[in-house]
């Protein structure tokens, strides 16, 4: 019963994980700006993320611009889009291959020992998707925050972390720890030793030697 509420407890982490992934990289608000004009009525935000670029004026209108082209992209950004992809196409086949290994489940019963299999593989599979959403994160504050600090930098274009870097970074520990939980819900098998074999007990002597 305790490997199977641990194992419970990994799959709804898991899966929270993954669902704040795809928020995160839908989100628009991976870095952002302020800036405000000569008065105070040309204020706006300024943000930027994976597919889009969003400006909000004081007046509380949005306006959204979806990217070009891909090939325009920086390098970088081209490959945290890949990697954020990649993630939630993980966290996708994760689901479903530790669905199949949950113990609530009715799938594969026959068998346990494939069973347990296919919940630690799922485990396996949410660890490398939280860990390809943190490097994309990671990767991504980090080049924001040497952009912020750069003294070439104008002080009106500077960026700082966004919600959705933040998002991102809570949602890949979740898939992470979620799926270590997954991956430890395994019970250990018992060693068994051989049955001990009796030795026979010698016959009573009668007291009759025969030569």
């Amino acid at each position: 019963m305790a490997s199977g509420g641990l194992q419970l407890l990994g799959f709804v982490l898991a899966f929270l994980g993954w669902i704040g992934i795809i928020i995160s990289t839908a989100m628009p608000q991976w870095k952002m700006a302020s800036y405000a004009g000569d008065n105070i009525v040309t204020a706006q935000a300024l943000y930027e993320g994976l597919w889009m670029s969003c400006a909000m004026q004081s007046t509380g209108q949005i306006q959204c611009k979806v990217y070009d082209s891909l090939l325009k992209l920086e390098s970088s950004l081209q490959a945290t889009r890949a990697l954020m992809v990649a993630a939630i196409l993980l966290g996708l086949i994760a689901v479903f291959v530790a669905v199949t290994g949950m113990k609530c489940m009715k799938c594969m019963e026959d068998d346990q020992v494939k069973k347990m299999r296919m919940a630690v593989f799922g485990g396996v599979i949410f660890i490398i998707a939280g860990l390809a959403a943190l490097v994309a994160t990671s990767w991504y504050g980090n080049r924001v925050a040497r952009a912020f600090y750069d003294p070439f930098t104008p002080v009106n274009t500077r960026f700082e972390f966004g919600s959705a870097l933040f998002i991102g970074w809570a949602a890949a520990s979740l898939a992470i720890l979620g799926g270590a939980f997954l991956c430890c819900s395994c019970p250990r098998r018992e060693t068994s030793y051989p049955p001990t074999r009796g030795y026979p007990k010698n016959a009573p002597s009668t007291g009759k030697d025969y030569v």
